[in-house]
């Protein structure tokens, strides 16, 4: 299948975009931190061509098609993230009258490596050749977070758009989400990023996201500060109740790993960094609460197998784990965990 063969007409603009596994900054994004991330080699492709007043789209991995007209509310599946790109770009005055999209993906959904950032990015970008929009990489990130936020209904923050549209493979993405400022960082010489997928799929929407972000926000709101980002003292977290002390405790803790991460990188430190991962997945199990007792014990044997650090990757509540891994160990590491998870997928 093709989409000629869907649509019987030639696309007229493609693009794509890559997954991300997020090496550091969870859950800081949308509290206006610091985010360390790194596109993956997997990416998802949309061909497009323009349709008016309604949206279709052939989905080639669901082996779907699906429609519906532009003014219609989301109904859970992928083409709300279609839909919602388009949603977005009218709302902020592109006249865009609708769109036919094909879309394959090698992005392994449910795994935390946002595909729905990937699908919204690339979707953007199509629509931006399509329909000659004047708009940048960072506005395509902006509008794609607006769509997910305001039309799909999942409160997250600007960092999967960001990795997704401006992120380089093989390379960190450090990025302030509250200024938008960003630089690439090369990994640790010698370190491989390995991202290890038990297929525990998972739910943003579904799932508890919202209820952490409402949870950040009013631990904020308790401390007279505009965002956690904005909080040096962990001292002053204690003055919370639980689990509003935790949930503080995590996203200020992370804000400062990431910027010894980012130092760690620029010192090529492969174990430094990978401390801070190890760091940062207790954090996120035991204060944020968002592991899952499979990712704790997976994060377990990674350091058992030698990798430097590692930890779950995205919101949690399922998805993987990513791992900083020495490039020489690789097969030994694979080896050792395949032993102790054989449903386990590495990438």
């Amino acid at each position: 299948m093709g989409f000629r063969e869907v649509f019987g007409t030639l696309p007229e603009a493609s693009a794509q975009a890559p997954g991300r596994v997020n090496l550091l900054g969870e859950h800081t994004d949308y509290q206006e931190g610091y985010v360390l991330p790194t596109p993956l080699p997997y990416f998802t492709q949309v061909e497009a061509a323009k349709a008016e007043g309604r949206v279709e789209a052939y989905s080639e991995e669901l082996k779907e098609l699906r429609a519906r007209p532009l003014e219609s509310p989301p109904q859970g599946d992928f083409l709300d993230y279609l839909l919602g790109v388009v949603w977005a770009l009218r709302e902020v005055g592109y006249r865009v009258h609708g769109a036919r999209f094909y879309v394959r993906s090698r992005i392994p959904m449910g795994a935390g490596l946002s595909s729905s950032a990937a699908l919204e990015v690339a979707a953007l970008k199509a629509l931006r050749t399509l329909y000659r929009l004047p708009l940048s990489d960072k506005e395509i990130a902006v509008l794609g977070q607006r769509a997910e936020v305001g039309y799909v209904g999942v409160r997250c923050g600007i960092m999967d758009q960001m990795a997704a549209s401006l992120g380089e493979v093989g390379k960190a993405l450090f990025l302030d989400t509250r200024t938008l400022e960003h630089e690439s960082l090369p990994l640790p010489p010698g370190a491989r990023v390995v991202v290890l997928d038990l297929g525990l799929g998972r739910r943003l929407a579904e799932a508890g996201y919202n209820q952490r972000r409402g949870e950040a926000e009013e631990a904020a709101r308790r401390l007279g500060v505009r965002s956690l980002r904005d909080l040096g003292d962990l001292c002053l977290v204690e003055s919370l109740p639980s689990p509003l002390d935790k949930r503080a405790r995590h996203i200020v803790g992370e804000n400062l790993r990431v910027l010894r991460g980012v130092e760690a990188l620029r010192r090529g430190d492969a174990k430094a960094f990978g401390e801070l991962m190890v760091q940062s997945h207790r954090s996120l199990s035991q204060d944020y609460e968002v592991s899952l007792p499979e990712l704790d014990a997976l994060v377990e044997e990674a350091l058992r197998a030698g990798a430097y650090g590692a930890k779950l990757t995205g919101a949690g509540f399922g998805g993987a784990v990513v791992a900083l891994v020495p490039e020489g160990l690789r097969e030994e590491f694979q080896k050792a965990l395949l032993a102790r998870f054989p449903q386990l997928r590495l990438l």
